[in-house]
């Protein structure tokens, strides 16, 4: 791995907030073995390989596929790396209802990731598919990445639903699986996109004038695991939003 660069299994720990220490005991927790701080250091770094056991268990722990986050370990290339923009494309989405339809679809193929990004939803069937995911797939990790407050009412109203439905603060098998939060630096650009372990969309600018998003592209497996990625890491360090009263308590940016 050269120089400064973040292995996938590193930025899996730090992404969840954890230590090597507690990640090394949450691992032992499933495996029964007896890995520690020092060990977890130098599968993070590539300075050893994971055994079997210890990468299925880490597999669990971080709900990631092998090749991703032992690709520094493998010499194998991970996320989008070596993938033609052309391959990543499934479809073009060229209309409105498509559009919303492909967005739907995602969300409800969703079984152990669910990454949302973005100020500006409000479409009804989009939100309410989202809540019906998180209710009726326990174990999926649900992120959403605010960019600024909500820019509409139904989206607030979304993420208060959200949190009526699940406490951020349980875990369930050790794992949070509700994590909202915001980026509010000055100057951070919106980013838009759905994606599960499988599949992804990425909302367009129109094709049909000058306002709107009602536009994309239906992205594949390889793309979405990148997108998963980079939506976690986003939220790991956006600020939380996890209460309702915070929700709440947020600004009006209705535009």
């Amino acid at each position: 791995m050269s120089g400064g660069e973040e292995s996938a299994l590193r930025r899996a720990r730090l992404a969840r907030n954890w230590t090597l220490d507690e990640a090394a005991d949450r691992l032992n927790a499933i495996t029964g073995g007896s890995a520690d701080a020092s060990v977890m250091s130098a599968w993070e770094s590539g300075r050893r390989r994971t055994g079997k056991r210890n990468r299925a268990g880490l597999c669990q722990l971080y709900r990631e596929r092998s090749d991703v986050l032992f690709a520094h370990q493998d010499g194998a290339p991970a996320g989008l790396v070596g993938l033609a923009p052309a391959d990543a494309v499934i479809k073009v989405l060229t209309r409105w209802t498509d559009l919303i339809d492909a967005m739907v679809e995602v969300v409800a193929g969703a079984r152990e990731q669910l990454v949302v990004t973005g100020s500006r939803s409000r479409e009804q069937t989009y939100l309410a598919a989202i809540e019906t995911a998180v209710v009726q797939q326990a174990d999926l990790i649900h992120y959403r990445v605010l960019y600024g407050p909500p820019r509409h009412q139904a989206l607030s109203d979304h993420l208060v639903r959200l949190l009526e439905l699940r406490d951020p603060c349980e875990r369930r098998n050790g794992v949070k699986t509700l994590h909202i939060g915001m980026v509010d630096r000055a100057g951070a650009p919106e980013r838009f996109f759905v994606a599960s372990e499988t599949a992804a969309v990425v909302p367009l600018p129109s094709f049909h004038g000058a306002d709107g998003f009602d536009c994309g592209a239906l992205l594949s497996r390889e793309a979405a695991v990148g997108l998963v990625r980079h939506g976690r890491e986003a939220c790991a360090s956006a600020r939380p939003v996890e209460t309702i009263d915070a929700v709440r308590a947020l600004p009006r940016r209705l535009n």
